[in-house]
């Protein structure tokens, strides 16, 4: 008897289907979550929850470069910072306030971190370039 007549000749039964259904449900599910990329709701929440952590640290420290650049004793400082133990440079740039963002309640964890990481790699500092506030040309209207 060939394959294909056994084939032909072949009938399943409602449990066979029942379980060839429960089985490639399951194989799909473990492909899916292990190869997939599949998530569950609370693994995405926690991952969008990381993400937006990370990018608050992101933004904070990026502001936080710029106001120790923009200090007029930027480049002392960052001497002084270079000098301090690697666990006491976010001190220092707390301590400085280069880190502080008025707009918001409390400051960001792990900011300063980055921020003191980003002045560490940094070999020198760049020039300041100081540009005129374009509403100080201007003149006053006067009523004469």
């Amino acid at each position: 008897m060939s394959i294909t007549t056994r084939w032909n000749d072949y009938r399943p039964t409602k449990g066979g289907l029942v379980w060839t259904a429960v089985g490639a449900s399951v194989l799909t599910m473990v492909v899916g979550f292990t190869w997939a990329g599949w998530v569950t709701g609370g693994s995405a929440q926690a991952m969008a929850d990381q993400a937006s952590q990370d990018a608050r640290e992101q933004l904070v420290a990026s502001l936080c470069v710029e106001n120790f650049i923009a200090d007029a004793n930027a480049a002392n400082n960052l001497v002084a910072l270079k000098k301090e133990s690697a666990y006491q440079q976010d001190d220092f740039i707390e301590d400085g306030g280069w880190n502080t963002v008025t707009a918001l309640d409390k400051q960001v964890s792990g900011a300063s971190d980055i921020c003191a990481d980003q002045l560490i790699a940094m070999e020198s500092l760049p020039a300041r370039t100081v540009t005129p506030d374009s509403s100080a040309d201007e003149m006053p209207a006067t009523d004469s």
